[in-house]
């Protein structure tokens, strides 16, 4: 697979974009000086127990009080509170850890109550960025992401990722990691330690017990709420969480992030050096690598797909809801049960894309084409399961319900991603919104292919607009042109001054409309 990172630089933001030979798959930005990220570390303040909830109120200098259950203390949590306090105080010298005797894991089923008061100072991670009116997701359970490893402090358990199948190299990696493992901290193996060799791994870890010493070191004295240690930037992240033999390239437009990350990837992976470049042409870099135009195609609440099959995508306050609608784009020659699987097959790779692309959490509803079969319907949730295989974020699916509904649940950690591609409509000052007129020409071109290739019509008539009507035939090597070398056939392209400024007709050589 060719994977490609674009990175745009902006004033107040670093936009970036993930391609997956050549299609747009995910899309973050990272605004600078942005606190309150998945990964901060915080020294906060307990404001109020919910025992109701099990769970506390934790003052982090947000507007509103970050949520912190009593499941996502950690076991170790008495461990953490007591060496945060001897860090804060660190009158008498503070011990190190390997000479830290743990405090005994809390129980499961305990009480919050128990284990935090008000006005405690407690040291938190950002679990979950601020969403809508809600504050932060925190865990008292810290943890230091490397490039192979995971640090995760006052505990001794090591574990091995899940996608590593081998269990000769679940073995060798746990050998390794024994024997270089410091007391008093656990380990969990990422994926990408798969085939690594100690010093790899030693210098991982090394990396990060410097980060834990950094951040007790910053907690003498410290008052709360006060932010601790900031996590990387999401362009790091990125790097530090994909960066894999299938990185071809990465492209950069700013000479400062280019020698931010030039450092960043010698340090995890030096051999990768090479695949960054520095962008340096006029034209903006999203428009040169055709990010921009896919952004304006992806998103909004109808995606269009090349078959002429279509999504809609809404979100309510509880969940999502994708409908499936094939478009009227039947092969007459096939079954009603076989278009209907043709369909939803091709709906489901999109749709895992867009979980990704837009970074939807919570509940997803998807209503697919209703098929009888139930030899189908296993071959579509086999699909959906697969594309869904490239999505970083924790998920699951269940089979389709006897609805012929599909429900998924993906981990919400950020807010998601919205872009908003409506531009004003010229035909009523503003008062309502359209697509861009690049999009309606991409579904133009769509509707041309399909009725050339498939439909096999000898002559076709389109009326348009006529500002759409330029757009499509001006020029020395205009649209109309390169319809004609693509599909061979030239199309009659006409002006109609009656026709509102996206509406736009096909009509065969009997000068009769087609319906698409």
């Amino acid at each position: 697979m060719n994977r490609e990172l674009i990175l745009d630089s902006g004033l107040n933001e670093v936009s970036m974009a993930l391609m997956e030979d050549k299609l747009l798959v995910e899309l973050h930005k990272d605004k600078r000086n942005n606190n309150y990220s998945v990964g901060d570390i915080y020294l906060g303040k307990v404001k109020k127990i919910i025992s109701g909830l099990n769970a506390a109120f934790i003052d982090v200098g947000y507007e509103k009080d970050a949520f912190l259950h009593y499941l996502d203390l950690g076991p170790q949590i008495n461990s953490l509170n007591k060496y945060t306090k001897l860090a804060i105080n660190n009158k008498a010298g503070l011990p190190k850890m390997d000479d830290f005797i743990l405090e005994k894991d809390i129980d499961k089923s305990g009480k919050i109550s128990s284990v935090l008061s008000s006005n405690q100072p407690v040291l938190v991670q950002i679990a979950k960025e601020p969403i809508s009116t809600k504050g932060p997701r925190i865990t008292s359970e810290i943890s230091f992401a490397g490039r192979f490893l995971v640090l995760v402090p006052f505990s001794d358990r090591i574990s091995v990722s899940q996608k590593i199948k081998n269990p000769e190299e679940k073995s060798r990696l746990k050998r390794l990691v024994l024997s270089i493992k410091p007391k008093n901290f656990g380990v969990i193996i990422r994926t990408v330690a798969e085939g690594k060799m100690v010093a790899d791994l030693v210098a991982d870890l090394n990396s990060l017990v410097d980060k834990w010493y950094a951040v007790v070191e910053k907690l003498n004295l410290a008052k709360p709420p006060r932010i601790i240690q900031d996590e990387i930037n999401r362009s790091s992240v990125i790097l530090r969480d994909l960066l894999n033999e299938s990185f071809n390239n990465i492209h950069v437009n700013d000479p400062t992030v280019y020698a931010e990350l030039k450092d960043f990837i010698k340090t995890i992976a030096p051999e990768k050096a090479d695949i960054l470049k520095y962008y340096k042409g006029s034209e903006p870099i999203f428009e040169h690598f055709g990010v921009e135009k896919q952004i304006r195609s992806s998103f909004g609440k109808i995606v269009s797909m090349k078959s002429g099959t279509y999504l809609i995508i809404e979100h309510t306050e509880a969940l999502h809801v994708i409908d499936v609608n094939s478009g009227h784009r039947i092969n007459k020659e096939n079954s009603q049960e076989t278009n209907a699987l043709d369909v939803n097959i091709e709906a489901a790779t999109e749709i895992a894309r867009q979980l990704r692309l837009r970074d939807m959490g919570g509940i997803i509803v998807i209503d697919f084409i209703d098929m009888n079969l139930a030899i189908n319907r296993r071959k579509l949730f086999e699909k959906m399961r697969e594309e869904m295989k490239k999505d970083r974020a924790k998920h699951n699916i269940l089979p389709p319900s006897k609805f012929g509904l599909v429900q998924i649940t993906r981990q919400r950690v950020r807010t998601e991603t919205n872009i908003e591609i409506l531009e004003k409509c010229p035909s009523c000052s503003g008062t309502g919104e359209i697509k861009p007129s690049s999009i309606l020409v991409d579904e133009i071109e769509n509707n041309i292919r399909y009725l050339v290739q498939e439909q096999n019509e000898k002559k076709l008539i389109l009326r348009v607009h006529p500002f759409i009507h330029a757009y499509i035939t001006k020029g020395v090597f205009s649209l109309r042109w390169k319809w004609f070398l693509k599909y061979k056939k030239w199309i009659k392209v006409i002006p109609v001054f009656s026709y509102q400024f996206l509406e736009y007709h096909f009509f065969n050589k009997q000068d009769d409309g087609i319906n698409i």
